[in-house]
């Protein structure tokens, strides 16, 4: 027994610097050192095993299980970035977002359609829309046309501008700022879709076969890495438009990035998580893999009080849930 808990003190000791090296994305960017953005993608299972084996020191009596579980508050607010409790909210909103990537429509325009309009509302942001559909809602006008996302608002767009343009070739990604009035104030809407990794079920699935295995996890590893450091220079820009923004911002759309990544601690920077601030339950928005993954989220400034947000799993329009917001604007 003296050495399967020996086992286990080393393993717990490896996951735990291994999750406080994810943490150290706040800091480090990919093009120094990319491999700590690779820990986040694999942050449920590593807090998953952390929980486990710091239960089994506490039912074991040792004093271990009060230091793991002490060291472990390290990772509390990681934890709500992916599943989070928060209590009802009981004012009134006066703004709601739908955020979505609809896969280019292929689950159906019509579909989707009927869906957005059964939700009332205000702004409509959309990723991987299909640049050659067009989409008609109740109430809402569409805003300038760009090849991978567009905006749907029941308000007046002021001002207009591709922040990201993807060139097909080396770059997918794209990302817009759109100044739109409220009420007779101005908000900044940032709809933005970074780069994909470009992965298929079959790259992913291990088979049992080690050496085939072992080249899809070096051919992952080798589309990771560079993604990683697009994410970085397309993060920049984006960073740009927040920080220069007159106006209170809202940040939305697929990240392609995980919550703890590098993307997200720079991304949220000086913003509010939506979800950390009103979520409940699971954040996992995209479906398409047996395996937790976020990578859709709404950002805002501090003057913008998000009140409710919502992951709809009741539909599949898309290998993405739309992420449903409502908000309390600054008076």
């Amino acid at each position: 027994m003296k050495v399967v808990r020996l086992i286990f003190l080393i393993l717990h000791l490896g996951i735990f610097l291994l999750l406080v090296g994810m943490l150290l994305n706040a800091y480090v960017p990919p093009k120094v050192f990319p491999w700590f953005n690779l820990l986040s993608l694999g942050f449920p299972i590593l807090i998953s095993a952390y929980i486990l084996l710091t239960i089994f020191w506490i039912f074991s009596w040792k004093k271990r299980g009060i230091v793991f579980l002490l060291l472990g508050l390290l990772f509390f607010n990681s934890v709500t970035r992916w599943i989070n409790y928060s209590s009802v909210k009981s004012e009134t909103p006066d703004l709601k977002i739908v955020s979505f990537n609809a896969k280019n429509g292929g689950f159906g325009v019509k579909n989707i359609e009927s869906y957005i309009n059964s939700q009332n509302a205000d702004i409509v942001l959309f990723q991987e829309y299909g640049g050659n559909k067009k989409y008609h809602f109740e109430g809402l006008k569409e805003g300038p046309e760009s090849p991978i996302i567009t905006m749907f608002s029941k308000y007046r767009i002021i001002d207009h501008k591709q922040l990201i343009e993807s060139d097909y070739e080396y770059n997918n990604a794209y990302a817009t700022q759109t100044d739109i009035e409220i009420k007779g104030k101005t908000y900044r809407i940032i709809n933005m879709y970074l780069q994909p990794f470009k992965f298929e079920k079959k790259m992913v699935k291990l088979d049992g076969n080690s050496e085939e295995d072992k080249q899809k996890v070096k051919d992952v590893v080798k589309r990771l890495i560079p993604t990683f450091k697009m994410h970085q220079e397309q993060i920049a820009v984006i960073r740009k438009s927040v920080e220069n923004s007159p106006y209170p911002v809202i940040l939305a759309g697929d990240f392609n990035s995980v919550p703890n990544s590098y993307e997200y601690y720079h991304l949220v920077d000086g913003l509010k998580d939506a979800f950390v601030e009103a979520g409940k339950g699971s954040a996992t928005s995209f479906h398409d893999y047996k395996f937790p993954i976020r990578i859709d989220y709404v950002f805002t400034s501090e003057s913008i009080q998000p009140l409710s947000y919502k992951v709809d799993r009741s539909v599949k329009l898309s290998d993405h849930y739309p992420v449903l917001t409502t908000f309390k604007l600054e008076r």
